[in-house]
């Protein structure tokens, strides 16, 4: 069973940076894609941004390329989100999420369902 716990959320104005990050364990941390969604009130989940095993590939939201970056440290077992340019639209709790299915058939996952474990969330709140 594999735990994560994300940090680093917070309040920021707009133009400024945040770098959450998601430590997980209890799990091969190494061999999982890894992922980060967003959600506000009344709304659904929605992808952000994912990697794979290796970090080597990566894919974004069409409304965070460019300023967010997804990047892992296997040593450190932990997947970061850096959040540059961020916009008051940015506000959201954000959740990182682990999937059993390591498939390299797999290019990227950006559906909730591809998903089996999850944090807690992390609250990010922009100001204008």
């Amino acid at each position: 069973q594999v735990q994560l716990v994300e940090s680093g959320g917070g309040l920021v104005q707009a133009g400024g940076s945040l770098r959450l990050s998601c430590a997980a364990s209890g799990g091969t941390f190494s061999r999982l894609p890894m992922g980060w969604f967003r959600q506000t009130p009344g709304k659904e989940r929605e992808f952000v941004a994912c990697t794979n095993w290796s970090g080597g590939r990566t894919y974004y939201a069409d409304s965070v390329k460019g300023r967010f970056t997804i990047s892992r440290d296997s040593a450190m077992n932990t997947v970061y989100l850096q959040m540059n340019s961020l916009k008051p639209e940015d506000t959201a709790v954000y959740y990182c999420a682990a999937s059993a299915d390591a498939s390299p058939l797999v290019l990227v996952r950006t559906r909730v369902y591809e998903y089996d474990y999850w944090g807690q969330g992390t609250q990010v709140t922009v100001s204008s």
